[in-house]
């Protein structure tokens, strides 16, 4: 097996075969992200993932039921070619219960219906889709080079093709100045999808990123616990996703919350009243990615 550079993979990936199918991100401009600065944006071959994927079969047997495809966005990569790599998987993996990716919005817009069905049938189950917000102005803030509206146009088609869809976004991404616009907005964006997942992470402090000097400039407001805590009850009071599987369980998170929206909204709410009178937020030590 060869991997190179810093692997990164959603927590739900914990326990699956991780293989690099691209290396690093082909967009990585985004201002708040620290992932993958250590390498040059490339497509593996096909000799090379299959390779990874003999010698992980020879070593592990029939019982890998879950992997993952890295890096940042494997679906950049040709349909023909990753029908090549998801029949390869299927050989070498019959008992395989889940292949999933990232996969930016650009990536899903530019393949037609009928290729994201062709790869759904051949096994590709889910994409990781970073929203990041539902805020156009801070879509435009962080250089996510995306539209809402195409993150809406993304999310449907792969609903369309029968590929679920696993939603990401940033708790704090508007800071304190657009704290109600990101929460409101994002919330809308979701009712809309309808994903079968929608996890939040909240922002840390990397000096690295460009998204640090507008903290350090004072042109973002960092959230505090409490802010947090009002931005994700504005989102809950403002969902409407019915069957949604929710999680808030992330390293990065001050509260950890999960349930399913939107039978689960008002017990969460109440969690996070609860919270809040107690005080009752993870240790700054202990967000770590």
């Amino acid at each position: 097996m060869h991997y190179e550079g810093t692997v990164y993979r959603p927590p739900s990936e914990a326990h699956s075969l991780i293989i690099q199918i691209t290396i690093g991100c082909s967009h990585n401009t985004c201002t708040f992200c620290n992932m993958y600065k250590d390498k040059k944006f490339r497509i593996r071959s096909k000799d090379e993932i299959f390779a990874d994927l003999k010698e992980a079969s020879e070593f592990y047997g029939p019982q890998i039921r879950r992997i993952f495809l890295a890096d940042g966005d494997a679906l950049v990569i040709k349909t023909k070619d990753l029908l090549d790599i998801l029949f390869y998987i299927r050989e070498h993996f019959p008992k395989a219960e889940r292949i999933t990716a990232y996969g930016t919005a650009q990536d899903i817009l530019f393949k037609s219906k009928e290729e994201l069905c062709l790869l759904q049938k051949a096994g590709l189950q889910m994409i990781y889709m970073g929203i990041e917000s539902g805020d156009p102005q801070i879509l435009k803030d962080v250089k996510k080079d995306v539209s809402r509206e195409q993150l809406c146009e993304a999310g449907c088609k792969l609903a369309e093709c029968g590929i679920l869809c696993s939603a990401t976004l940033i708790s704090g991404l508007g800071g304190r100045e657009r704290l109600r616009e990101h929460a409101i907005a994002s919330a809308s964006l979701i009712s809309e999808i309808k994903p079968a997942y929608v996890g939040f992470l909240t922002l840390m402090l990397d000096p690295s990123t460009p998204i640090y000097s507008r903290i350090q400039s004072g042109t973002l407001t960092l959230l505090e616990p409490e802010d947090v805590v009002e931005e994700m009850r504005l989102f809950l009071n403002h969902v409407d996703s019915e069957g949604t599987v929710f999680r808030a369980n992330h390293a990065s998170n001050y509260i950890l919350l999960k349930g399913t929206l939107n039978q689960d909204i008002p017990a969460m709410t109440a969690y996070l009243d609860q919270v809040e009178k107690q005080r009752r937020y993870r240790d700054e030590r202990f967000r770590r990615l």
